[in-house]
């Protein structure tokens, strides 16, 4: 049964570690470790009238940041903060579990604050966390600075990339590991191994001048045979943007077929329709090949699937989006490319007052980052309410980087982390110490509408199965190890490994990425592509 994360029980505030006020003490090593606390007659609650429109009685979750403590409000926020700090005696472990085989770690934002807060706390040098688009990259880095096997800790199409980039860097005999023996899932990638996706990319082949953009959070499988039937180049949500007017700019009169996410191809046309609007300089800020009759000429020939989503962001719909609207009008709204329109919609108009973003993982780090420096560069004392438009595990990340920030100059800035979550993706434990879980109360980690506080995938990477990976690693036969190692595909498509195949489109990724180019492989592909369908479909 769902229940309300701003009971009266929960309003009560009380601390977490039972302590009258906020308290510092000292760890064995590193900057002081704050106490997580909440509100007392010391520490000010947040009031709902400093900046609701008006006064609710359920207002949602949020996380506190000061330089020397962090302050939950509501048990969903408590759930986050309880591991940002964690216990040495764990950091230790894991870090010569990590040294005794020379292993590197990459770690999607979206981990659980426990797993994040012990990665982070180490200081293991082969340990990195970051979205999905630099996973790979630092996984290289680190085999060059000698590392001897990977560990990912995502879902399976994320170690499937790194062992793809591996591959291509010439690294094939570095091991690559899951710490989940069944396969970690993804929703939003299944969508693109469904019938109806063969049969959108089967019109994308049937068009001249087509380009298939897809989204990295896909399988290698399916990028293979997308890129068997449509000359396909991979995506994130950090370069999405440039690689599909690059791809314009190169190859005049394209067609681009976004997928599978169906709220990002949605917001996408948004973000160009509003572009295009604004004039040709705008435009030209952007990309400086186009302008805005290129921009609308583009829309005309731009597709989305309409069958993909994400159970995250699904979680951010316009009932989400009208409280923060309504309750929120002086926060700053941050949104990740994959929300529904609304809270799209939302965060790109308040991105417009210069007072939210859109964007990936690290375009809402980096802009909360900005915020917090310039309120601190001010001098003055303040407080800076952030709408988290994304996965709940963003806040280890964001406290770390807030934090440094702040204790940099000792200043009195805040920042208030604000999670938008509906009462319907949470539910009531019983447990007077944890009062709420995300999920609904069968557990699955999901509401009964289809969204989700946390995503129930990621959380499938626990510290407790990297500990008992790291264990086995040089201990056991190495074959019992088969089931944790990345998915490797022995199958053959046209005379091609689905490994070389799909690693293709990644390959042009990274070379757009380095040059600002597509490359002009890909470039010839299209081309050639399209005078074989217009020699096949000459009378």
């Amino acid at each position: 049964m769902s229940t309300n994360v701003a009971s009266t029980a929960h309003r009560r505030e009380r601390s977490i570690d039972s302590s009258p006020t906020v308290r510092t003490v000292a760890p064995a090593r590193g900057p002081p470790r704050p106490r997580i606390a909440t509100p007392t007659s010391r520490t000010p609650a947040r009031c709902a009238g400093a900046y609701y429109a008006a006064p609710v009685a359920e207002p949602f979750p949020s996380l506190l940041i000061r330089a020397d403590a962090l302050v939950p409000q509501g048990a969903f926020a408590e759930a986050q903060a309880e591991y940002l700090h964690p216990d040495p005696a764990a950091v230790g472990a894991l870090t010569e579990a990590l040294r005794a085989h020379d292993v590197g770690v990459v770690a999607h934002f979206y981990m659980d604050p426990q797993l994040q807060g012990v990665l982070s706390a180490s200081d293991w040098p082969h340990i990195h966390i970051s979205d999905s688009l630099v996973m790979a990259d630092k996984a290289v880095a680190m085999v060059r600075a000698g590392a001897r096997v990977i560990v990912v800790l995502g879902v399976d199409f994320m170690s499937e990339n790194v062992r793809a980039v591996l591959d291509a860097a010439g690294h094939a005999d570095v091991p690559v590991y899951r710490v989940a023996s069944d396969p970690i899932g993804c929703s939003l990638a299944e969508s693109a191994e469904a019938p109806a996706y063969a049969a959108y990319l089967r019109r994308a082949a049937g068009t001249p001048k087509s380009l298939h953009v897809v989204y990295i959070n896909t399988s290698l499988l399916t990028k293979a045979r997308a890129h068997h039937v449509v000359p396909t180049i991979t995506c994130t949500s950090s370069n999405v943007v440039q690689t599909i007017l690059q791809a314009a700019a190169q190859v005049p009169g394209i067609h681009v077929w976004f997928g599978p996410d169906t709220y990002m191809g949605h917001n996408l046309v948004e973000l160009f329709e509003g572009l295009a609007a604004m004039g040709d300089a705008a435009v030209h800020e952007v990309h400086p090949d186009h302008d805005a009759a290129s921009l609308r000429s583009l829309l005309g020939r731009f597709h989305a699937f309409e069958q993909g989503v994400c159970v995250v962001h699904h979680m951010f719909g316009a009932r989400v989006a009208e409280r923060v609207r309504s309750e929120l009008p002086d926060a700053f709204v941050t949104a990740h490319l994959e929300v529904p329109g609304e809270m799209f919609t939302l965060a790109v108009e308040a991105q417009r007052r210069g007072r939210g973003t859109v964007g990936s993982t690290s375009n809402i780090l980096g802009f909360i980052a900005r915020k917090v420096a310039d309120a601190v560069e001010a001098g003055r004392p303040a407080r800076l309410p952030f709408v988290l438009g994304t996965e709940a595990g963003m806040i280890t990340a964001i406290v770390r980087k807030t934090q440094a920030l702040l204790r940099e100059r000792g200043t009195s800035v805040e920042a208030e982390i604000i999670f938008p979550v509906a009462a319907e993706a949470i539910a009531a434990t019983g447990d007077e110490l944890l009062a709420v879980v995300p999920g609904v109360a069968a557990g699955e980690g999901c509401s009964v509408e289809g969204g989700c506080a946390t995503c129930p995938f990621m959380k499938m990477n626990s510290l407790d199965a990297l500990m008992d990976l790291l264990a086995s690693i040089g201990r056991d036969d190495p074959r019992a190890l088969d089931p944790f190692r990345s998915r490797q595909y022995l199958d053959v498509i046209d005379g091609r490994t689905v490994a070389d195949l799909g690693g293709e489109p990644i390959v042009h990724m990274r070379g757009l990425s380095t040059t600002g180019r597509v490359p002009e492989q890909l470039v010839q592909d299209i081309l050639r592509r399209s005078v074989g369908h217009r020699r096949a479909t000459t009378p």
